[in-house]
């Protein structure tokens, strides 16, 4: 794909090839293969704070609205650098909805892991994010996951409803039946009544409050 693109004289590369020029791919729609991560976080940052931040011990996150950054894609090597002053990233979070064209629901999973390998590529440890809509993107959310490894998964807004919170343990079911991880990264909610019986076969689930959750609990605390 890179060399494509470096072969045309004068065309610029709006498709990022650059970002998987070492990538390995997935599936018959190729999705770039994430490497499994070891590391393991102690506390997140949303991308959006990540750029005017200052905390290294902390690793990105981007489960926030798309618009907050959106810009990663459009302009990733502007943010390279921002990205290397943290611990690690957690691979973006673009939105799966499920009234969303499949098409670009497929094209939100590439794009997350284009970014995520090339963040590899560049030294950065990053941990691969899965989202799932319905059944539809089960078996792309997994393709290029690595398996028997850490993921890490989004719950906030996923579980409040109840026709939200079926679509969220059926996918779940898929995922970890799927990829059989050994431990997962929870940001938002992790209630026992969901995630008890994958504690029970080993699994490690490492939660980490949203935003919200944490804002309103100092409120309730001042």
């Amino acid at each position: 794909m890179s060399q494509i693109n470096c072969a045309r004289k004068g065309c610029k590369d709006v498709f990022h090839a650059f970002m998987v020029k070492n990538a390995t791919y997935e599936g018959k729609l190729e999705i770039p293969a994430i490497a499994s991560e070891s590391l393991i976080p102690v506390r997140l940052i949303p991308f959006s704070k990540a750029i005017s931040g200052n905390n290294p011990d902390a690793w990105v996150h981007f489960y926030e609205d798309d618009a907050m950054f959106e810009r990663l894609w459009q302009h990733p090597k502007k943010y390279m650098p921002i990205l290397k002053r943290y611990k690690g990233v957690i691979a973006p979070d673009f939105s799966l909805y499920r009234d969303m064209p499949l098409v670009m629901q497929f094209w939100n999973i590439y794009r997350s892991h284009a970014i995520a390998v090339w963040l590899q590529d560049n030294d950065i440890p990053v941990i691969a994010n899965v989202r799932w809509g319905d059944e539809r993107s089960y078996r792309l959310c997994c393709c290029g996951v690595p398996k028997n490894a850490t993921i890490a998964i989004g719950s906030h807004g996923c579980i409040k409803l109840l026709e939200e919170r079926k679509h969220f343990e059926k996918g779940l079911e898929y995922v970890i039946r799927t990829l059989k991880p050994k431990m997962i990264i929870v940001y938002g909610s992790a209630p026992e009544y969901i995630f008890r019986k994958y504690k029970s076969i080993g699994i490690k689930i490492v939660q980490f409050d949203s935003e919200f959750a944490s804002a309103h609990r100092k409120e309730v605390e001042a």
